[in-house]
């Protein structure tokens, strides 16, 4: 009966009325309503700076080393960045992080205003704001937990994350076009400094227990080796950072690709490209509307590989594509598969790791999804400007079901490991009971 409802009964949802249900725990809302303020700032700074630099430079190469060097300190500095996670208090490490990037963006904003802003100032900045993000999203990731005391609630709140962090990219975008239109770009980025105040407001007027931690009389070097021993020697948490490594490499650089298909595919402009990474974004939104209206975690990791399928085909499909209107329907796939694939991974690593090692396993998790971003986005560059945009993505495609369908075979294996740490925490009786 038990082994019944685990399959079953735990899959069931709770409907629109329970979408928003992590809203109810007082530090959530305040951590969500920061936040959904503060996402908009930066995605308004992230078109304002290679727009920037472009203007400034002319420069495509430029413009590309830009967005790596901002990128690839995370690559670096995430493991590391963990243990420190692990070591300390992520909530303050949270705040420290917000009002450093709070400086980082009103520094941009002087430099423009007082027309001193060169390409070496927004490359350095962008530096230091990436190594800021390599401390910041494993302390915001591991931090989650804390704010939800229902552990069945875990993956309505990466659900709600996900879907606050797509929301802003369907509007920030929209912000900044007409704030460097009117006003130039240092308003956007006095716009996206001004936005973390509300973030820091919101960590304040949290009430957070103090959660103790152990004393450490190990250095960093072992704690890292610790903490990538335990990451890669439990085989589900190994198989979610391997395949979420495996389609952030081939997969997520679509995005790279998307202005070459916008231009001599569909032969279009600006607005033709803010049209498929637009529906992109609803997909996205799509995908996180259906893990927020879920009960439980359980059952997250059959939809796993099912993602990463329905990613691999949409984005095989829109390589093969020569009509806009249907283009536009495989992005919503698209952004449907990446969104639901990316948010299982999340919330089960949450929810299975050891409590003082989560830090380290989300640093690696940040690694995989975002740390690679650098590397995916300069291969597919590399292979479109050999093969063409629609070979690199049919090929980013292909691996990313391959990915799935060679995750989806150690699914029993998955299973059967992480069922009896469902049933410590509590979360399959919690689940059959409703």
């Amino acid at each position: 009966m038990k082994r019944f409802l685990y399959k079953f009964e735990v899959g069931k949802f709770d409907g629109l009325k329970g979408i928003f249900r992590s809203l109810r725990y007082r530090n959530y809302r305040l951590f969500f309503s920061g936040q959904s303020l503060s996402l908009i700032g930066t995605w308004v700074q992230r078109i304002a700076i290679p727009w920037l630099v472009y203007r400034l430079t002319g420069s495509a190469f430029l413009l590309g080393f830009v967005g790596f060097a901002g990128q690839i300190p995370t690559f670096i500095l995430a493991p590391f960045a963990g243990v420190l996670t692990d070591r300390l208090n992520r909530y303050h490490i949270m705040i420290v992080s917000q009002i450093l990037s709070m400086i980082q963006a009103l520094a941009l904003a002087l430099l423009f205003f007082t027309n001193t802003i060169e390409v070496w100032n927004v490359l350095l900045l962008s530096v230091i704001q990436g190594c800021i993000n390599a401390f910041d999203t494993p302390a915001r990731q591991s931090f989650v937990i804390e704010m939800v005391e229902d552990k069945n609630d875990i993956g309505n709140a990466v659900a709600l994350n996900s879907s606050m962090f797509n929301g802003a990219r369907l509007v920030g975008p929209s912000i900044a076009g007409v704030l460097i239109a009117s006003l130039g770009e240092g308003a956007c980025f006095l716009i996206n400094g001004i936005s973390y105040i509300f973030v820091v407001i919101s960590l304040l007027l949290m009430k957070v227990k103090p959660q103790e931690k152990k004393t450490k009389d190990t250095n960093i070097i072992k704690e890292f080796k610790e903490g990538f021993t335990y990451t890669f020697g439990f085989p589900p948490i190994r198989s979610i950072i391997i395949l979420l490594t495996l389609i952030s490499l081939m997969g997520m650089p679509f995005s790279v690709l998307m202005p070459i298909f916008a231009k001599d595919i569909f032969h279009g402009g600006s607005h033709i490209f803010g049209f498929l990474m637009g529906a992109s974004g609803v997909g996205a939104l799509i995908g996180a509307a259906y893990l927020a209206s879920r009960k439980s975690v359980v059952g997250l990791e059959k939809i796993i590989p099912l993602a990463a399928v329905v990613f691999g085909l949409g984005l095989v499909s829109f390589s093969l594509s020569s009509s806009f209107p249907l283009s536009i329907i495989l992005m919503i796939i698209t952004g449907v598969g990446m969104m639901m694939q990316t948010a299982c991974s999340n919330t089960i690593l949450q929810t299975i790791s050891d409590n003082d090692k989560r830090g380290r396993v989300m640093s690696f998790y940040t690694m995989a999804f975002m740390g690679t971003a650098p590397i995916g986005s300069f291969l597919a560059g590399s292979m479109a400007s050999m093969i063409g945009a629609p070979a690199t993505l049919l090929i980013g495609g292909i691996a990313c079901v391959i990915g799935a369908l060679v995750f989806a075979q150690k699914l029993p294996l998955f299973i059967k490991l992480v069922r009896p740490i469902y049933i410590q925490l509590g979360i399959i009786d919690n689940a059959a009971n409703k």
